[in-house]
């Protein structure tokens, strides 16, 4: 009978602890990536403390990440609370933290309540149409749509559907043209003064000439292209483009020469050099442009809502600002807020983008 060695047993437990620590440790660093594209890089060390590591290091970490950030945030809702009953405007004192949040949660029953009136209005015409079906009268059926006032998560969405809109028909124009300028010199001597010239054009110089011309080839009002919406989308589309463009250029023209040589050694044509070499390479410029470019396109669309009376945020800020009523202030104060953290996820949606079908780990 073979005696068994403690001492044996106790490394190889020690060895299998080692290895559980590992692969725990390679499953948490693989998830900071994507912690940090959500904004949530503070629960790596959380992570690494139950796993293990050196608690006062990650604390470090954790106060960095969480504890800094919280307490900035603090400090702001302090020291808003305090200063904004001081100062006095035309519609009143600045409202403070809790006025804001009691008139975001008064937006938030609006909006639940028109959601229901509006779904109370679609099943009556769903049962009147139902009847004249059954009485035979199908000629008189309608689809009659509701005309009550958007709520406020109506005019969130249409603002997100507007930028998107205006975004993904200026990365279709600025995309190619950005690779075209940086793979020929001649074409980027061409394009470039054009860039010059109209990339500081401001968006209440557009839209003027935007509504004007879509005004005169298109008429109609209703649906989802309807002509406000064109108006702000393609106002969108002409003041962020260019960053797509600048940085897709850029991008381009700084690839590895030796790749461009081996292209001309495989004599690769020109499709297959551009999905080949030139998109991989220039990937992570062309995203860098492309978050610049919503970033700029959702500011430049609320001001395009605000100055031409458009269906979305921009709208609700001008009607409250032009309301002057006892709520109108905390109620810009809260779509303000409400920009300020919608363009925050945008930006998180395109980094997120970026990371997946990139290989730069710049989080």
């Amino acid at each position: 009978m073979t005696a068994i060695d403690p001492q044996s047993l106790e490394t190889n437990d020690s060895k299998a602890r080692e290895e559980r620590r590992a692969r725990a440790f390679t499953r948490i660093n693989r998830a900071d990536g994507w912690f940090k594209v959500l904004g949530l890089a503070w629960i790596t060390p959380i992570l690494k403390i139950m796993a293990g590591d050196n608690p006062r290091t990650q604390g470090r970490e954790i106060w960095k990440l969480l504890g800094v950030p919280v307490l900035a945030i603090v400090a702001f809702l302090v020291a808003w609370g305090t200063l904004a009953p001081k100062v006095q405007t035309s519609l009143g004192a600045i409202p403070g933290p809790v006025a804001v949040w009691d008139e975001a949660v008064s937006l938030n029953n609006d909006a639940l309540a028109k959601a229901a009136k509006e779904h109370q209005h679609n099943e009556r015409v769903a049962a009147r149409n139902e009847k004249l079906i059954a009485a035979g009268k199908a000629d008189q059926v309608k689809d009659i749509p509701y005309t009550g006032a958007p709520s406020y998560y109506d005019q969130i969405w249409t603002s997100i559907k507007t930028v998107f809109f205006g975004f993904l028909i200026g990365s279709v124009i600025a995309i190619p043209l950005g690779i075209f300028a940086g793979l020929s010199p001649y074409a980027n001597a061409a394009i470039n003064p054009l860039v010059q010239i109209f990339k500081p054009v401001s968006p209440l110089a557009w839209l003027p000439i935007v509504t004007m011309v879509v005004s005169a080839l298109y008429a109609t009002n209703d649906g989802l292209f309807a002509k406000s919406f064109l108006v702000s989308a393609i106002t969108v589309t002409l003041c962020s483009l260019w960053p797509t463009l600048i940085n897709t250029a850029l991008g381009v023209a700084s690839i590895d020469k030796d790749l461009i040589s081996v292209s001309k050694v495989l004599k690769m044509n020109t499709y297959t050099k551009i999905t080949k070499l030139v998109l991989p390479s220039a990937l992570p410029l062309i995203f860098t442009g492309l978050r610049l470019s919503l970033g700029v396109g959702w500011m430049v669309l609320i001001a395009a809502e605000m100055l031409a009376q458009n269906p979305g945020l921009g709208k609700f800020v001008w009607d409250e600002f032009q309301n002057g009523s006892s709520q109108s202030l905390a109620r810009i104060i809260v779509a303000v807020l409400t920009i300020g953290i919608i363009g925050f996820l945008l930006d998180r949606v395109m980094f997120a983008l970026q990371s997946l079908f990139t290989f730069s780990n710049n989080r």
